[in-house]
């Protein structure tokens, strides 16, 4: 009888985002079923740059309070222009950390996890994939980008990826498609490509955020062995970048999951 009253006890006073005041705007169009899954929902999020910092902003606002961050970087002054938690005052924090105090400012009840550490083959067992309902992935770098592919999409956790946000202006051409079918997006491409040399395949197929728009950096600073569509099998080209279209993938990417959890709770 006691662990009876215990237990109904702990089921009034657990925190749900369906109960809180910041998401009633949310709620009010998703219904409390659906806030529960977001608030349930294991999110594992590789980058925080200029989409990945976005995403979390999305995923946050909307009720996820289960989220892991993983970036390894700092802010600099080149990120302040698209990345969320990048100002003048944070140059020099750690990104994880930056974005996660935003976050909390948000909601001071959300589950933020700071992991300051690269994505690397080497590393990849240390991110207890399988834990996860969501892996997201935002970070740039080729081959590691392309080796989170292939884990991410052997677990069972939903995966979604964001391909290159550099080099566009015109928001109207920001798309999602299956991997395979995504054209137009020289990481994509240099990706698929990786693999059918390599003869390896992801585990399923995956939706990912892309747009076909490639324009040539202008800009006086651009450096002679900049390219648009090559990467040097690590990192990409440094290339310009703007903050309405980082932000624009990273909302979209965040979308991706807010529509797979409503889709699943209302069927």
């Amino acid at each position: 009888m006691r662990f009876a009253i215990f237990a109904a006890r702990i089921r009034i006073t657990m925190y749900t985002p369906a109960d809180d005041p910041i998401y009633s705007r949310t709620s009010l169009l998703l219904g409390d079923d659906v806030m529960d899954a977001l608030g349930q929902a294991r999110v594992l999020l590789f980058g925080v740059g200029g989409v990945g910092s976005w995403c979390a902003e999305g995923l946050v606002r909307s009720g996820v309070t289960h989220l892991t961050l993983v970036d390894s970087d700092c802010i600099s002054e080149s990120n302040v222009n698209r990345q969320l938690m990048a100002t003048t005052r944070t140059i020099g924090q750690e990104k994880v950390e930056a974005l996660r105090d935003r976050l909390l400012e948000i909601n001071p009840k959300a589950q933020i996890t700071a992991i300051r550490r690269a994505y690397s083959a080497e590393t990849a067992d240390s991110f207890e994939m399988e834990r996860y309902d969501y892996i997201l992935d935002a970070i740039d770098s080729l081959k590691e980008k392309a080796d989170l592919i292939l884990r991410a999409t052997r677990t069972p956790a939903v995966f979604f990826s964001s391909m290159g946000a550099a080099c566009k202006v015109d928001p109207r051409g920001v798309k999602v498609a299956e991997f395979w079918n995504v054209r137009g997006c020289p990481l994509g491409a240099a990706i698929r490509k990786k693999y059918k040399q390599n003869h390896t395949w992801p585990g399923h197929k995956f939706r990912c955020v892309y747009d076909e728009d490639v324009l040539p950096n202008r800009g006086a600073a651009v450096a002679a062995d900049a390219s648009n569509s090559e990467w040097d099998g690590r990192k990409a080209q440094i290339n310009g970048s703007t903050a309405h279209i980082t932000a624009i993938f990273g909302m979209t990417l965040a979308g991706l999951v807010i529509g797979d959890v409503y889709d699943k709770a209302k069927n």
